[in-house]
Formats: structure tokens, C-alpha cells, sequence
């Protein structure tokens, strides 16, 4: 046979593999071989006789099984996790899972459920979670108890349940989580909750059915890990039917489409009864703020007033020295300085974002916070031609700091000096003014995760990230190295520490052969959206057992001197490059064939191809 048409025949042969084949036939896909297996939304009437006994995930939603007979799954003996979300279910007949011993979650959300029989749940000895969300109950005499002694975590939301006292027999004392979210409850007697007590530190949600009444003591002595009453009206409510119990975070949170009522001073009187770490009143108007206001929050250790209209917080609020993490994201600050975070002197986490007037960031406002560890002022229009030693004066524990999406800023020689701990410095979508050749991060010895991208930034500055031994992440997206190219000397020769680049929507068009060099200890490189070559793949010869992102760029033939360097690599992304389906790529086909285990989204490889 000719040389030509050997090629040709061969090139038939794995051009079978460049088209995206689509079958007709519904099967499931394997997600693991012989354990995890997924049959969604197959029109499926049954249970396919292709899927081993050894099955011990089935995601089976949106299919049409109208009834549950004690055969419906007899097959399936191994199961542990089996979702059945909207399959048109209304019968579940007795010993409906007898055959599933392992049998821990249950999923029928978005069944119509007319009946379940009592012994429906026989069979599985450690039933854990159960969802019956959108069902239809409204009624929890409705739910089979036999056999939920293990039961952790029970899941009805959006039912018309109205009462949540459950039948005597019912096994609450393993509950950790109890969900009756948007259901039609509105009162919460001592008789309701007497069937909880049995469970400890339970994460109980009432969200979305504005109580309005608890009797008095219903809550007495109950520890619970979460109480969420979010959408509740009257929070005086809530506050004085809690007292005397014990609650790691309760959740108090309005929405947007809810008929709110604005808090007073007097309303919070109830808190001082009550135990709570960790507070939550998003969304919610203060009709008038004053210290007096905080008087009975002061053995929080956590507080979110997230889109509470604030303009400031008053001054000489007393005694929250416990306080470790305020949240006040989404209000209408125009100064940093006017939190007065004087009186919150032990916070380690503050986040201020997305504020909905500019910021004004002022100078050592935040000085008194000398334990603070993490601070975000993401999304705040914050501009500044001078950042950020004197604005960040005092914060010298400082290890996460985020100034991303916010507007042009002036960095200067060691414009971080102030927080010579940070780990993390995020100022994505920020624009930097650097006007000098130090780099601005050289005293960051501990920094770990630089997020630079889209900073409009002067990368041919090569001394732009010294001093810098400890870097692991570098995201510098969606900046442009002159002519597109990565020369052999470049910023990246000063953090040879590096673990993951990001260099992706960089316009690249080509990286010298030498540019990494020194950077062996890469093990994510992403050079995704440019409009680089093959020939770029010589700069990553050095590179073994990584992560590589070439998708969506101009590749085309990758020459076979070139194949090793990718075999190297631990998984290889290649998809939407216009890659040769043809004799002059034979040697790549050849190696794509044995190497798909290798190949990340290898069927959204696009392929150029003659048909012969």
C-alpha cells in the first residue's frame, strides 16, 4: 500500500473520534464504574436492566414511576443514595425499600405523594436523610415512623404543613436538621416543641412563615446549633418566645418582596434572655439606631446587618467586646470611618461590600482593630491615588485583604506595609496606578494568592512581583503582555514558589521556549482564550504532572517532538481549538487516542476534517 493512502486509511480510521457522535438510544451515564450512575430525565418507566446490583448512587429524577412497588428497586441491593425527584410519584407501597439495607438518603422531592404506606420505609437500618420538599403533606402524621430511629435529617419545605407537632412514636432524638421552609406555620406551642427536645444542638428552619405567636417557655432549655425565622415580621416575636434558650445562630433575615416593619430599641429587649452567638438581620430598616440599640447584643461573636439602609453606626456602643465578625455589606456608608469601629475592638473578620454609595476609604479608620485577620471591601467604588499604608494604619494581624471591583488606585512602593502578615490579597477588576519600578508587594514575605487580574497592568515590568518567596497562586487574567508575547525575561522569573498560574484572556499570541523557566513546581497553568500556537508548547517542557488549560486558542497541528511535553502533564485541556483531522496531524491523532484519560471536555475538541 502507498504511503499516502496508508495515511489516508488511517486518518478514516480516527476521524471517527473528531465528530461529536450524539446517540438516540437513552442510557445512563456511569459516573463511577459500577457504584454511581446517573438515569435523569430519560422518560424512563422502569428500572434499566443495564445497571449492576452493585449500584450504590442512582440519580433517577425527572422519570415517570407513578408507583413504588417492594420490586421497584429489589434489583438494586446495594444502594446508599437514591434520588427520585419528580418522577409523577403518588403511591409507596409496603416495604417499598426492603431490599435496601444501606439505604441513607432518600430524595422524593416534587412528588405528588396521595399515599405512603406505614411500612414503607422498612428495610433500610440507617436511613439518615430524608426529603419530602414539595410533596404536598400537610400533615407530618403523614410520614411512616417505623424505622427512622437514625434519621439525622428530615427536609419538608414548601408543603402546607401548618402544625409542627409530630405523632408520639415518632424518632426525633437523632434529628440534626429539620427543614419547614415555606410552608403555613404561624404559631409554635410548648406542645410542638416538646417532641423535639429529645434532639440536641438540631438545626430547626422555620424560613419563609412569618411566625407570629410562640407561647411562653415553648423554647425553655433547648440548645440548637441554628434557628432560622427568616421572613418573620414581628421579630419582638421571636425574641421574647425564645427565652431561656441556647442558640449558636439564629437567623432573622427579611427579603425583598417581604412587607417589612422597622426595628426599634425596644425590640431587642428579648435578646438579653436569650444565648446566642451568631445573628443574622439582613434586609431589615432601623427606624432610629442608637447605642442603646446594641445594649443586649453583647455576647454576640457574630453579627450581619447586610442591607440594613445603614449610613453609619452609632458611636460609644458598649460592652461587645465579643464580637468577632461584623458583616455590614450592601449598605450607604460614604466613609469607612463612619462604622466607628472603635467599639468592636476584638473583631478578626469585617466585610464591607458592595456598599451602595462610593466609599471613601479616610485614614486609620480601622486602626483600632488590631486582631483583625480578614477584610473585604470588595465592590465599593473605592478610589484612592495614594493606597494603602495610611488607610490600613494599625492592622498589622491582617491576612486576607480584598479591594476587588472597585476603582483606579495609586500603589507605591510597599503600599502593603501596613499588613506585613497578608496571605491573601485579591484586587481583581481594580485598576492599578504603578508608577514606580519596585514592585508594591515586596514586603509581603507570607503572601500566598495574588489575584491581579484585570488590573490593567504594566507586565513588562519585570521587578513588578518581587519580593514576593512564598507565592502559590497567581491570577493575572485578562492582562496584555506587550505583543502579545512572553519573553525569556519576564515578572514570572521572581516567584519561582509558584503552584497555579492564571493566565488566561491574556490576547497571547506566542511564550518564549525559556519563560518559565525555574517555575518547576507549577501544578495548575491556565492559558485559556488566547490565540496561542503549538509552538507555545515548547515553554512548557519543564512542567510534569500539571494541570494545563490550553482551550479555546489557535491550535491547530501540534508536531510530534511536542507530544512528550503533553504526556508529561497529568490532565490537558484542548477544547475549542481548531485542531486537524488530517494526515498532517496524524501523530497527534494518533497520540489523542491513547491518551483521552488525559483530556479534560474531550468532546468539546473541534476538529478540522477532509471526508475521503
Amino acid at each position: 500500500m502507498a504511503p499516502e493512502v496508508s495515511c489516508c486509511f488511517l486518518v478514516v480510521l480516527l476521524s471517527a473520534s473528531c465528530e461529536v457522535i450524539t446517540s438516540s438510544d437513552q442510557m445512563c451515564i456511569e459516573k463511577e464504574a459500577n457504584r454511581i450512575y446517573n438515569c435523569e430525565n430519560l422518560g424512563l418507566s422502569e428500572i434499566p436492566d443495564t445497571l449492576p446490583n452493585t449500584t450504590e448512587f442512582l440519580e433517577f429524577s425527572f422519570n415517570f414511576l407513578p408507583t413504588i412497588q417492594n420490586t421497584t428497586f429489589s434489583g438494586l441491593i446495594n444502594l446508599i443514595f437514591l434520588d427520585l425527584t419528580r418522577c409523577q410519584i403518588n403511591w409507596i407501597h409496603e416495604n417499598a425499600f426492603q431490599s435496601h439495607p444501606q439505604l441513607s438518603t432518600l430524595v422524593l422531592t416534587g412528588n405528588p405523594l396521595i399515599f405512603v404506606a406505614e411500612t414503607a420505609l422498612n428495610g433500610p437500618k440507617s436511613l439518615k436523610h430524608l426529603f419530602l420538599i414539595q410533596t404536598g403533606i400537610f400533615s407530618l402524621e403523614f410520614i411512616p415512623a417505623h424505622n427512622l430511629k437514625n434519621l439525622e435529617s428530615l427536609h419538608l419545605g414548601s408543603n402546607h404543613i401548618s402544625s409542627i407537632k409530630f405523632p408520639k412514636d415518632f424518632p426525633t432524638g437523632n434529628l440534626k436538621v429539620l427543614d419547614f421552609q415555606n410552608n403555613v406555620i404561624h404559631y409554635l406551642s410548648r406542645e410542638d416543641m416538646d417532641s423535639l427536645k429529645p434532639a440536641t444542638k438540631l438545626s430547626l428552619n422555620f424560613n419563609g412563615n412569618d411566625i407570629e405567636g410562640i407561647e411562653p417557655g415553648a423554647f425553655q432549655s433547648m440548645v440548637f446549633q441554628s434557628l432560622n425565622f427568616g421572613g418573620t415580621v414581628n421579630l419582638s416575636v421571636i425574641f421574647s418566645g425564645l427565652h431561656n434558650s441556647t442558640i449558636q445562630s439564629l437567623w432573622l433575615g427579611t427579603f425583598e418582596d417581604t412587607e417589612d416593619q422597622d426595628l426599634s430599641s425596644s425590640m431587642f429587649e428579648g435578646l438579653c434572655e436569650i444565648s446566642v452567638e451568631s445573628m443574622n438581620l439582613q434586609k431589615h430598616s432601623f427606624s432610629s439606631l442608637s447605642s442603646a440599640t446594641f445594649q443586649c447584643f453583647t455576647h454576640l461573636q457574630e453579627l450581619d446587618l447586610t442591607g440594613n439602609h445603614l449610613k453609619e453606626l452609632p458611636p460609644g456602643i458598649k460592652g461587645m467586646n465579643s464580637l468577632k465578625k461584623l458583616v455590614l455589606n450592601v449598605n450607604k456608608f460614604e466613609q469607612l470611618c463612619q462604622i466607628n469601629a472603635d467599639s468592636f475592638p476584638s473583631l478578626t473578620h469585617l466585610y464591607i461590600k458592595g456598599n451602595i454609595k462610593k466609599l471613601q476609604l479616610g485614614a486609620g479608620c480601622l486602626e483600632k482593630l488590631e486582631n483583625l485577620q480578614k477584610l473585604d471591601l470588595s465592590h465599593n467604588d473605592i478610589e484612592a491615588s495614594d493606597c494603602c499604608n495610611l488607610q490600613l494604619k494599625n492592622l498589622s494581624h491582617l491576612q486576607s485583604l480584598n479591594l476587588s471591583y472597585n476603582e483606579a488606585l495609586g500603589l507605591r512602593n510597599e503600599a502593603f506595609k501596613a499588613c506585613p502578615q497578608l496571605k491573601l490579597l485579591d484586587l481583581a477588576f481594580t485598576q492599578l496606578h504603578i508608577n514606580f519600578p519596585q514592585s508594591p508587594f515586596q514586603n509581603l514575605h507570607l503572601l500566598q494568592v495574588l489575584n491581579l487580574s484585570h488590573c490593567f497592568l504594566d507586565t513588562s515590568n519585570q521587578y513588578l512581583l518581587a519580593g514576593l518567596p512564598n507565592l502559590r497562586h497567581l491570577n493575572l487574567q485578562g492582562n496584555r503582555f506587550q505583543d502579545g508575547n512572553i519573553p525569556k525575561t519576564n515578572l514570572f522569573q521572581m516567584v519561582g514558589s509558584l503552584e497555579i498560574l492564571v493566565l488566561s484572556s491574556c490576547d497571547l499570541s506566542f511564550i518564549d521556549q525559556e519563560a518559565f523557566h525555574g517555575l518547576g513546581n507549577m501544578i495548575h497553568v491556565d492559558l485559556s482564550h488566547n490565540n496561542l500556537t503549538s509552538s507555545s508548547i515548547n515553554a512548557l517542557s519543564q512542567l510534569k504532572g500539571t494541570y494545563l488549560s490550553l482551550a479555546s486558542n489557535s491550535i491547530c497541528i501540534i508536531p510530534p517532538h511536542l507530544l512528550p511535553i503533553l504526556s508529561q502533564q497529568n490532565i490537558i485541556n484542548l477544547s475549542h481549538n481548531p485542531l486537524d483531522c488530517t494526515c498532517s496531524n496524524i501523530h497527534f491523532l494518533t497520540w489523542y487516542k491513547e491518551n483521552v484519560q488525559k483530556l479534560e471536555d474531550f468532546k468539546e475538541l473541534r476538529w478540522k476534517y477532509q471526508h475521503l
